[in-house]
């Protein structure tokens, strides 16, 4: 029953950020939508501890806030490279490893790391993601595990 407390409480203040019309019948409509959906997830036994953590709700922002500046720092460093040209990109391959204990963990790293410019995460087996990177430095720079680390202080958070 938490869970479907709290997706409800995150679609009514995404619906209220996304409308900006708070008229009788917009507000109205939104809450006949939301129900519906929240129902219909219900029916499909979707909303469980995995699949819409509280506790990642509550800690997200912090970590969202970090990723975006990783995000602009990425892509500066992208921008950087390419006005340097060719020779100063090296394409390399490895596989890094996730140290996250739940499937949303990893695939949270696993975006994370594909969200980052110059950086993609080809594939998830087990607990070894596979990254190809624009820059070496970029693959030194996971294999620090600074990201790893914050992605699982969000999943044990």
């Amino acid at each position: 029953m938490r869970h479907k407390i709290s997706l409800s409480i995150i679609l009514v203040l995404f619906w209220l950020l996304n409308s900006g019309h708070y008229t009788f019948l917009i507000m109205s409509l939104g809450a006949v939508s939301i129900a519906i959906v929240v129902f219909i997830a219900h029916r499909m036994d979707v909303v469980d501890h995995e699949s819409q953590s509280i506790r990642l709700t509550l800690t997200y922002p912090s970590f969202g806030f970090w990723l975006t500046k990783e995000i602009v720092l990425a892509n500066l460093a992208v921008v950087k490279h390419i006005w340097l040209g060719s020779k100063s990109i090296t394409p390399t391959m490895a596989t890094v490893k996730a140290s996250q204990k739940t499937d949303v963990g990893k695939v949270i790293y696993a975006n994370s790391i594909t969200l980052t410019p110059g950086t993609v995460a080809l594939g998830l087996v087990g607990d070894q993601i596979m990254v190809h990177a624009l820059i070496r430095e970029n693959i030194e720079a996971l294999e620090s595990g600074d990201m790893d680390r914050r992605v699982t202080k969000l999943e044990n958070s």
